[in-house]
């Protein structure tokens, strides 16, 4: 019987939509989601359908799920990859700014815990895949919002793995470094500095930096797909909130980046 699985943040060009895609290729049955169904392109595969959902509504993910379990019965694999960045230096970003990202990349994941687990607890069997970032784990400069929400994805994914093992539920954590998607042009799109900040002369260093995971030495986001879903589809996949680097290399130029005085 073909797994079910659900994938958030599945527009076209991110790492999410490659996702589905690679699970749909090993046979399972994917229901791929995005906040606006239509920033999802065809996938040209029978065994995904797209869905709108926004993780930072209670509501929303109810109905989702429940959508879901009405039509298979289960869902077998969860994969939270829904995220957004919030460039810029700490204290020139915005307070609802810092709310917004804090919802979207680490508050959905209990949001959808909370909906999915009771359904996966009563079959003893179940895997949550929480993508992180490499952030979360060694800061950068003008990121520090997203690294401190892909810090608390971390902590989460390990709890949330302790907590679920007597539940018969496995979940882990990927920490993926350069990998190329969309993230970076959302984030830039949007990102200006405001007129009375202290960090106007590193607007350049600003733009680098959020950049700076899409190089032309940046791993493809269907390399990236296929090394985290063979993890999730294997026998027995990983689990006790394990963080799994999908790179050989990380670049440590990026994360010791040292800034000099004004």
């Amino acid at each position: 019987m073909p797994r079910v699985v659900l994938v958030t943040g599945c527009t076209t060009g991110g790492i999410g939509y490659a996702l589905a895609k690679e699970f749909a290729d090993k046979g399972c049955i994917v229901y791929a989601s995005s906040r606006k169904i239509e920033k999802m392109a065809d996938f040209g595969h029978p065994n995904i359908h797209k869905l709108a959902l926004d993780v930072t509504s209670d509501q929303n993910v109810q109905d989702v799920v429940q959508e879901i379990l009405s039509k298979e019965g289960k869902i077998d694999i969860v994969v939270n990859n829904a995220g957004a960045i919030c460039p810029g230096p700490l204290i020139d970003n915005s307070l609802d700014d810092v709310r917004a990202i804090f919802e979207t990349n680490t508050i959905s994941i209990l949001r959808i815990a909370k909906t999915v687990i009771p359904e996966m607890a009563k079959r003893k069997q179940g895997l949550i895949v929480n993508i992180g970032s490499v952030v979360g784990e060694v800061p950068t400069p003008w990121n520090g919002i997203y690294c401190a929400s892909k810090a608390a994805v971390l902590s989460i994914s390990q709890v949330l793995s302790m907590e679920c093992r007597p539940l018969g539920i496995k979940v882990f954590h990927v920490a993926p470094g350069a990998v190329q998607s969309n993230i970076a042009n959302t984030g830039a799109a949007n990102f200006s500095l405001p007129e009375n900040s202290l960090y106007k002369s590193y607007l350049a260093n600003i733009m680098d930096r959020i950049y700076s995971s899409q190089g032309s030495n940046s791993m493809s986001s269907g390399v990236f797909a296929k090394r985290v879903v063979a993890k999730a589809l294997q026998p027995n996949p990983p689990s006790g909130g394990i963080r799994i680097y999908v790179e050989e290399v990380f670049q440590e130029t990026v994360i010791l980046e040292e800034i000099p005085p004004l």
